[in-house]
């Protein structure tokens, strides 16, 4: 008498508490990565890297707090998901072939850091994507 079914109302209502997690966590990556280019900015990125580390940091903040707003969500979270992958992207050129003439090691400051974050940044915005757009289609 009580119970509902998979696809009754019930599982929406667990579906949207899920997507409020995956959002926040998404945000909290999105932060964690612009603030990793920030502190960079402060330590050895200057010129055009540390222009470029400054705009990382502003966008990944924007795109934090549009997560957390979520209007637009799906769009949000696509735009996201591509900015950190484009940063991840950026750091393996610059380990491998160089990028914007820099090369950079593995032991150079907060590299494995950076992997690690922007890797399961990248995870988790995909995760977020996909019930973003699973939302929007139920709503």
């Amino acid at each position: 008498m009580g119970s509902v079914s998979a696809g009754g109302a019930g599982s929406s209502a667990v579906g949207g508490s899920s997507l409020v997690v995956w959002r926040i966590l998404s945000a909290l990556l999105l932060v964690a990565m612009g603030g990793i280019h920030l502190f960079l900015v402060f330590e050895w990125a200057d010129g055009l890297l540390g222009v470029l580390f400054v705009l990382n940091a502003i966008g990944g903040l924007i795109l934090a707090i549009g997560m957390l707003v979520g209007r637009f969500l799906p769009l949000v979270s696509v735009l996201s998901l591509v900015f950190m992958a484009g940063t991840l992207l950026g750091l393996i050129l610059a380990l491998t072939v160089g990028l914007f003439g820099i090369t950079e090691t593995m032991s150079g400051q907060l590299v494995s850091t950076t992997l690690i974050v922007e890797s399961i940044g990248i995870i988790v915005l995909a995760v977020t994507t996909i019930l973003a757009f699973r939302n929007q289609r139920a709503g």
